[in-house]
């Protein structure tokens, strides 16, 4: 992101957050996940509540229509995941039919969040090439970044932040992945984006103060305190965040 921290409120359904992995072992790049704005929680165990690799695709909606009564439904399942309770969201969200490229989406971010990656990846793989939107793309890209399949990840939100480029979640993610790959020049850029889109507001400040301060780019840094109002506990997280991003 002119890019730093799989959102939540730079977004939607949201993720909890990620690039991953040049920080010098386990420790690092599981406080590195702690920075996306997309799928909450730590990478799960290889193998837990996962799908067949035989099963067959999935069959999923691209309709964008969400009826009054659905959205009522939907609006409930977003406040239980906004309020950490993903497993009870989840249950709401299966509760109800899945008739709409809304609920196959927050039903891939919910597998994410209580660590069903493998279910997550075959659902978010079924939109990509059933509807192929950009939170399909963004979906599939954070799940790979959890599975430690960085570069793959990288792809697919490469994809997402052409299909959706005013999404402010997705050009975070995309920056703070960029970041966690050592690409600050890039991630600054497309942080900055994601801060004007989300009117300055979100875990964007900190990534991309955390990518100005990798960068040395000072009129950045003055930008933020004159134009944003960053302050001094801001600036505290972002050095800290910068120094772990550090290569």
């Amino acid at each position: 992101m002119d890019n730093p921290n799989l959102a939540r409120k730079v977004s939607g359904p949201r993720w909890p957050a990620p690039r991953l992995y040049r920080l010098g072992g386990l420790a690092g790049t599981l406080l590195m996940l702690a920075g996306l704005s997309g799928c909450a929680g730590m990478p799960g165990a290889a193998g837990e509540a996962s799908s067949e690799d035989s099963e067959p695709p999935l069959e999923v909606s691209c309709r964008r229509q969400v009826q009054p009564e659905a959205q009522i439904h939907l609006d409930l399942v977003d406040r239980l995941s906004e309020g950490n309770k993903p497993y009870a969201a989840l249950a709401q969200l299966e509760g109800k039919p899945m008739d709409s490229h809304g609920h196959w989406v927050r039903k891939g971010r919910l597998l994410a969040s209580t660590q069903r990656l493998s279910d997550a990846q075959r659902l978010f793989q079924a939109l990509v090439d059933q509807c192929g939107t950009g939170e399909a793309y963004h979906g599939l890209g954070m799940v790979l970044l959890k599975s430690w399949r960085v570069e793959d990840g990288l792809r697919q939100l490469r994809i997402a932040r052409a299909e959706a480029p005013a999404s402010a979640n997705i050009r975070n993610d995309y920056g703070y992945a960029l970041l966690m790959n050592g690409e600050y020049d890039h991630a600054a850029y497309e942080l900055r984006t994601a801060l004007e889109l989300a009117d300055g507001q979100g875990p964007v400040r900190q990534n991309l103060a955390a990518a100005y301060l990798l960068t040395d780019n000072d009129p950045g840094l003055r930008m933020l305190t004159e134009r944003y109002n960053f302050g001094v506990d801001e600036f505290a997280h972002a050095r800290r965040l910068a120094e772990r991003l550090r290569r």
